[in-house]
This record gives structure tokens, sequence and C-alpha cells, in this order.
């Protein structure tokens, strides 16, 4: 898959800090339809918390009513549930090499990060299928020109 992490992250980040309710975050994801957030403090990546995580979190075999999906408990926060142990990319690395750490980690999101380790966006398993719909469409230009 040709091109860079840079030319389909999503740039406009919407992020929490780990002080921020569950019920919050949910709502958050939900009012933007996104899935996921990455967590911050001080502008740096600290965790990143999806709605695979509020779903199912670690937690939820201890929850009292287990018949309910979600426990939206603003005593929960956002640092309770979140993974700390981020998988990223690099802005400047292969949409290939993302998609392949995407499937060897079986997440459906990274955190971009750039030279320095700022947060600078987040690449999503839908922008790689944008990605993969524009070499598509590049493809079939291709084949009606030679044509």
């Amino acid at each position: 898959m040709p091109g860079k992490v840079s030319d389909y992250m999503t740039r406009k980040l919407i992020t929490v800090s780990a002080d921020t309710g569950v019920r919050e975050a949910y709502f958050l994801m939900r009012d933007k339809d996104i899935r996921h957030l990455p967590v911050t403090q001080d502008s740096q990546l600290v965790g990143i918390i999806s709605d695979r995580s509020l779903r199912r979190p670690n937690w939820a075999d201890e929850a009292p009513d287990i018949e309910h999906p979600y426990l939206l408990s603003d005593d929960l926060t956002v640092g309770d549930v979140m993974i700390k142990d981020v998988i990223t990319c690099r802005t400047y690395e292969t949409l290939s090499k993302a998609n392949q750490t995407l499937l060897d980690y079986n997440v459906g999101a990274l955190p971009v990060l750039d030279k320095t380790d700022d947060l600078v966006g987040i690449l999503s398993a839908v922008d790689l299928l944008e990605a993969l719909q524009d070499m598509l469409k590049t493809e079939k230009r291709a084949k009606k020109q030679r044509a």
C-alpha cells in the first residue's frame, strides 16, 4: 500500500485526560462518532481508550449488573480503564507498515507521533480503507489509460 501515514491520518485530534470520567468519554466518542480517544497529559500521549475498552473492560466480570454491556459510571476514570502500553506509528512510516502493525496487534487505530514524539494525529482502520479506495481508483484510471 503506497503512501505515508501523514497522507491519511486524522489530524484534528479529540483527546481526553486520564481523570476524565468513563461516562463523559463514552458520550464524547458517541457524539463525535469516533471509536478511539488518545489520553494525554501535558500534551504527551499516556494512553488510549476505545469503545471496545468500554464494552468489555477488564473489570466487567466484577460488575454487579453484567446485563449491561457498558458500565458508564463517572466513578471510574479513563485512567482506570485506558490502555497504557499504546501501540503507535510515525508520520513518516509507510501505510503498509502501519497496516501490518494494526494486524499484528489487533488494534483499530494507531496514535501518530512525529519525530519529536509529539502526538500529531491518529490513523484508524477506516483511514486505511480510504487509502485503499484511492489506490483502487488510481489503478482503475491507469487501466483505462492503457486500454
